[in-house]
């Protein structure tokens, strides 16, 4: 069991996302500070103006929403509709839960997201034409590829026979 106590009122942002202009936002891994092996719990800090993640959806886990501070505009399949604080939204595991949040107001953002995980996982992201398989790890973030959906193969695509050796009479 961890011995760190995470904090709301005072989180470790351990993964700021700045790498692409519009879509910067802040995450503190609660469920990593905290050793959780099932659960995945994260405080998100989302600037004005700022988009917290492509849309996407997961074929394995189920996340839950809720909404801090703020009043940011969700994208589902349904389309789009403003939150408010305390909104609390559950994203099924399949297309039916894909979703994006983003911040179109001058304020601050601040939202748990919470999941299931402690299995492997594939992230299918619609807008980009792009595949994740993901396996999230307690103590690191396992494996995450991505992958141009355009880029599929044959099952049977470059499967050959193979050259047995002898190994012997049964």
């Amino acid at each position: 069991m961890s011995s760190i106590v995470p904090n709301l009122n005072d989180p470790n942002y351990d993964e700021p996302r700045e790498a692409v202009d519009g879509f910067v936002a802040y995450r503190a891994r609660i469920g990593r500070q905290l050793g959780t092996e099932r659960i995945g719990v994260s405080q998100w800090l989302l600037p004005a103006g700022q988009v917290a993640y492509p849309y996407h959806f997961h074929l394995a886990e189920e996340e839950v929403l809720v909404l801090l501070e703020g009043s940011p505009v969700l994208r589902t399949p349904e389309g789009w509709r403003r939150l408010r604080d305390g909104d609390v939204v559950r994203f099924p595991p399949g297309a039916q839960g894909a979703h994006q949040l983003v911040n179109d107001t001058d304020g601050d953002v601040k939202f748990l997201a919470i999941s299931t995980h402690g299995t492997p996982d594939v992230v299918i992201y619609p807008d980009e034409d792009k595949v994740s398989p993901a396996q999230r790890l307690t103590e690191s973030d396992g494996i995450k590829m991505y992958f141009k959906i355009g880029d599929q193969v044959d099952y049977w695509e470059g499967i050959e026979r193979p050259e047995v050796p002898d190994v012997g009479a049964a």
